[in-house]
């Protein structure tokens, strides 16, 4: 075990060539706010919480993974989740921040979305109530 307790930091860092405007996009995407900036790390966190972040770090080589998957190509080695209430708004407001939908759907209760610097996240309903 790790020893860790309620006030240890946790997070997930999404590597990109611009981390403050992918920053910006998330911090308006989720309502939470830029709690760390650096030149080349940028983190968000929910506002009133510092301990669990999403952070950006920037990566010169950077390459924008596919979706869905092809030979040959970057692939995607992991995506965010990010249940909402209602699917068709929540599309909308992603895309107003700076969000394109995926061409391939493979869920009708999910969107795959595509953030600014081409991560994938997926917008879901939550069905099992």
């Amino acid at each position: 075990m790790l020893g860790r307790n309620s006030s240890h930091f946790w997070g997930v860092v999404l590597e990109t060539s611009d981390p403050l405007a992918l920053a910006q996009f998330y911090a308006a995407l989720m309502e939470w706010q830029i709690v760390k900036e650096e030149p080349d790390f940028v983190g968000v966190a929910p506002m009133g919480s510092h301990v669990e972040y999403l952070a950006f770090q920037r990566s010169a080589d950077y390459v924008p993974p596919t979706w869905p998957n092809e030979p040959g190509a970057q692939q995607m080695q992991m995506h965010l989740d990010i249940e909402v209430p209602r699917l068709a708004p929540a599309v909308a407001a992603a895309v107003a921040a700076g969000a394109t939908e995926a061409a391939f759907q493979p869920q009708d209760t999910v969107r795959v979305m595509l953030d600014p610097a081409g991560h994938p996240f997926c917008l879901y309903v939550d069905t099992s109530a």
